[in-house]
């Protein structure tokens, strides 16, 4: 027994020659030293110090012998909350007050700041359950935001009225928008509606904000008020961001094929000419979440991979919009998306594509075959390997071939090129290969075309216009803020395209009217001439009248014939447009 009592007194004794705690072993350290007299390295080499740090460490002790080294007892509450705050904290909770409530009354009552987070645990171990939801009446008196009326169309108020809105240029698509017949559309597309927000509706909702220039649906909280979108639309007033957000995700994939084909269909009607000529690219719209199951696929702007929704975008040359986009792209199918369009296109006007356009990576020369054999003209760049460039260098200079190129505006117009036929892996027959050298780069450029009898000057000047669809590409995500989608779903994606596609379309339309090099400009220099303009709205009996302010481009309006213009808003009760430009008379 005595032996059994030592062997745990020994084992007692470990706790404070051995301690694990970092403040406990400091203690005992010091204790050692400055108690028992143990020399300072004995000290060290007995607690694990070196003897440089435990002199420091003496040292601090030194000047600072109040140090605490030993906690005050909680009695189970926890340390830090004075017991007169504690106290407040319940008595302001049995005034049904919130975590939150009670963390801004401190602060405001003096006691020192406390997070909500502090609040909920002294309240959780005081024994008190969350509180219920609560009705504003129940709340503690405190400004609030505004709230707006629930979006509905049977609350349309087309009585006479007048208000000011800052979404003035919005009415100047009226008359494209008019001449439409939206709804049949959209019913033959099968997008979703409701009795309170009709299909209709909905989508002029979302394409007001996209041609506003809005980044995100959530923007949308900050002009519910304002009466210009909500009339734009056809509602007594703007649908509230979860609706916008959550309507993507009720419209059936197959839905937007079918509403592209019927869009540029009437929109070709309304003068928005149609080429047969194409730019095709590829664009990852990031996504900078981390749990989606997305792929990763190359950011051009931040030259990385990363997880995104790849997009494949396809240009008209002429007209210089968009004709079809797809997010719904995977990295092992990307390659055949050029045949996936090709037939859309063959569906949607009875007739393949003539000339297609694109860079080395977007498809296989398997496809390129496919593509021969189908009748389409192509023109790609064809990437440089290192025994490539060394066969261009060896050619003798008799071999070369100087032209000059006229449809272009760069300092280098008279490249030479060698022009050859050649074969290729998976290719049937020969393709023709033009070697380009002297652009202003350190390396000649490839192209590979099908067109075998075409110049070589208009090869080379169409492939230099495909940088339209880069320029394209970048208004798109400068203005319509293609890339602030975010969403690891590509159906809420696949809408956003949507819209993206008839926005740039309504905008073309408009510069087409305009004339002056508007047919070709940015989308955002025209919102900045034209759109972004405030107005006076008068709603009466038979018109809605539309009054902008004097502005330095209105005569481009007059003249384009906009005063003149008076459609029909069968979504206003059949009401008349009008649009009036400076002050009255």
């Amino acid at each position: 027994m005595p032996e059994e009592s030592e062997n745990k007194l020994t084992d007692l004794s470990r706790y404070f020659l051995e301690p694990s705690n970092t403040a406990h072993r400091q203690y005992e350290a010091l204790r050692a030293y400055f108690v028992e007299g143990i020399p300072s390295h004995e000290a060290a080499r007995r607690f694990g110090y070196t003897p440089g740090s435990f002199r420091v460490l003496c040292h601090q002790f030194r000047r600072d012998p109040g140090r605490p080294f030993f906690l005050a007892p909680s009695k189970g509450r926890r340390p830090g909350i004075q017991d007169a705050r504690r106290e407040q904290i319940i008595a302001w909770r049995k005034k049904n007050l919130s975590v939150y409530d009670i963390s801004e009354a401190l602060g405001e009552a003096g006691h020192g700041p406390l997070s909500p987070g502090a609040v909920s645990r002294i309240l959780k171990q005081e024994g008190f359950a969350p509180l219920p939801r609560r009705r504003d009446e129940e709340r503690p008196p405190k400004p609030r935001p505004a709230k707006a009326p629930v979006a509905d169309v049977r609350r349309l108020d087309l009585a006479p009225r007048r208000f000011q809105t800052k979404f003035g240029g919005l009415f100047l698509f009226l008359p494209d928008l008019a001449a439409l017949p939206l709804s049949r559309m959209l019913q033959e597309a099968g997008l979703p509606g409701s009795e309170m927000v009709p299909a209709q509706a909905a989508v002029r909702s979302l394409l007001a904000l996209k041609l506003f220039g809005n980044a995100r649906h959530s923007h949308v909280m900050s002009q519910v008020f304002d009466q210009g979108p909500a009339l734009f639309a056809g509602l007594n007033c703007l649908p509230k961001r979860s609706f916008l957000t959550e309507y993507s995700c009720r419209i059936d994939p197959a839905a937007h094929p079918r509403l592209r084909r019927l869009w540029f269909q009437a929109a070709a009607g309304l003068g928005l000419p149609q080429g047969d000529s194409f730019d095709l690219d590829f664009h990852t719209i990031p996504f900078h979440g981390e749990q989606a199951l997305l792929q990763k696929h190359y950011v051009s702007k931040r030259s990385r991979r990363q997880k995104g929704v790849l997009a494949f975008l396809a240009s008209d040359a002429e007209a210089r919009v968009f004709r079809y986009a797809n997010s719904q792209v995977r990295k092992e199918d990307q390659s055949d998306e050029i045949l996936r369009f090709a037939q859309e296109w063959k569906q949607r006007t009875g007739k393949l594509p003539q000339e297609l356009i694109f860079d080395s990576k977007l498809t296989t020369y398997a496809n390129l075959n496919r593509l021969n054999e189908m009748g389409i003209g192509f023109i790609t760049l064809r990437r440089r390997s290192r025994r490539m460039l060394e066969q261009a260098r060896l050619q003798p200079l008799s071999a070369w071939r100087r032209i000059r190129l006229d449809r272009v505006t760069r300092a280098f117009r008279s490249p030479r090129i060698l022009d050859r036929k050649v074969g290729l892996r998976d290719y049937q027959g020969p393709v023709r290969q033009l070697v380009v050298d002297e652009l202003g780069h350190d390396d000649p450029t490839f192209l590979l075309t099908n067109q075998l009898r075409r110049s070589p000057a208009k090869l080379i000047e169409r492939y230099a216009q495909r940088m339209i669809i880069e320029n394209q590409i970048a208004d798109g995500i400068d203005f319509f803020h293609m890339d602030a989608l975010s969403s690891a779903v590509p159906m809420k994606t696949d809408c956003d395209l949507m819209l993206t596609l008839m926005a740039s379309s309504l905008y073309r339309l408009l510069g087409i009217r305009l004339a002056n090099g508007y047919a070709q400009a940015k989308c955002r220099h025209i919102f900045r001439d034209f759109i972004d303009a405030a107005a006076n709205v008068e709603v009466s009996r038979r018109e809605v009248r539309v009054r902008f302010q004097k502005r330095a481009h209105n005569p481009l309006l007059l003249a384009a014939g906009y005063a003149s213009m008076d459609p029909a808003l069968s979504w206003l009760g059949g009401k008349r447009l009008r649009l009036l430009f400076g002050e009255p008379a």
